[in-house]
């Protein structure tokens, strides 16, 4: 008798949403700008790199995981107006959420990654952490769904997100919580945006403990990503694709990275933008047939 074929697990792609899987546009639930006027895949190459790339994973020729700063309610809007594909983990949150689902059921926090981090914290949830922070003026706490159990988020100036990074650290400092700051400007109304999170966490810190939980060698994993959030995912020993519209300056600083250490063919460089870039940067690294 003979043994039955065992499948080849299929390779596994991991993106960023905004600007590299779907195109930014004027608001952060909206489709592409030309499917929104009315165009359709044949007109779009972008349409259709998402097509294939929905096509694949639905066939389960191609593993795709989400790794977004966007929380699990904003996640699930943009998968609906776009038409994503349905991937069964999601990290959102800037890494402090790690979701799973299993035969299409809805999505659920993975209690082992929550586990982690409250190891992390320990006792500080967000909620005390908010009341030390209260008295800093400028700040302002972000909507109820942005906040997290291990993410507490504000508003603040744009021009002053350095002189509040430093009055958090402080606090920080003083009060002896396990939180680190991330900081952005959002890409579609100018807000300035600080995120506390468990130290050591971001996006490449839950994508890596993921591999790990579930056995992966980072080495079988493709990050792909557009903007300076993404630096450390694709410097962390994945194959790196960067999209034709990532910064510039993060492209250098990438590239370098990978020529200092003798990696260089663990990065490439689409020439197409976002979700064409992803897709090309795929059939570069053999994930996917020409």
């Amino acid at each position: 008798m003979t043994d039955p074929v065992t499948k080849k697990p299929p390779p596994i792609l991991a993106t960023d949403l905004d600007g590299t899987l779907i195109p930014l546009t004027a608001k952060p639930d909206e489709p592409s700008r030309a499917t929104a006027r009315g165009g359709s895949s044949a007109d779009c190459p972008q349409r259709q790199a998402l097509t294939t790339l929905r096509r694949l994973a639905d066939a389960d020729e191609l593993e795709i995981i989400f790794v977004t700063g966007r929380h699990h309610e904003s996640v699930m809007s943009v998968m609906n107006a776009v038409g994503l594909p349905s991937p069964r983990w999601i990290i959102c949150d800037v890494g402090t959420t790690l979701l799973y689902r299993a035969d299409h059921q809805p999505y659920l926090p993975l209690q082992s990654y929550v586990n982690h981090l409250d190891a992390i914290v320990g006792r500080f949830d967000t909620g005390q952490l908010a009341q030390a922070l209260a008295g800093i003026d400028g700040l302002v706490l972000q909507e109820a769904e942005k906040q997290g159990r291990h993410k507490l988020s504000f508003y603040c100036n744009p021009n002053r997100i350095d002189t509040q990074i430093a009055r958090i650290e402080s606090k920080l400092v003083e009060i002896v919580a396990p939180y680190r700051i991330v900081s952005s400007v959002d890409p579609f109304n100018g807000d300035g945006l600080i995120d506390l999170l468990p130290l050591g966490t971001d996006k490449s810190s839950a994508l890596t403990w993921w591999a790990e939980h579930s056995g992966y060698e980072m080495s079988r994993i493709v990050f792909a990503g557009d903007s300076g959030n993404d630096y450390a995912a694709l410097t962390a020993g994945f194959r790196a694709i960067l999209v034709g519209n990532a910064d510039r300056n993060l492209a250098r600083r990438v590239v370098e990275h990978h020529r200092q250490c003798g990696t260089e063919d663990r990065v490439y460089l689409a020439h197409s933008p976002a979700t064409a870039g992803v897709l090309e940067g795929c059939i570069r690294f053999g994930m996917i047939e020409p």
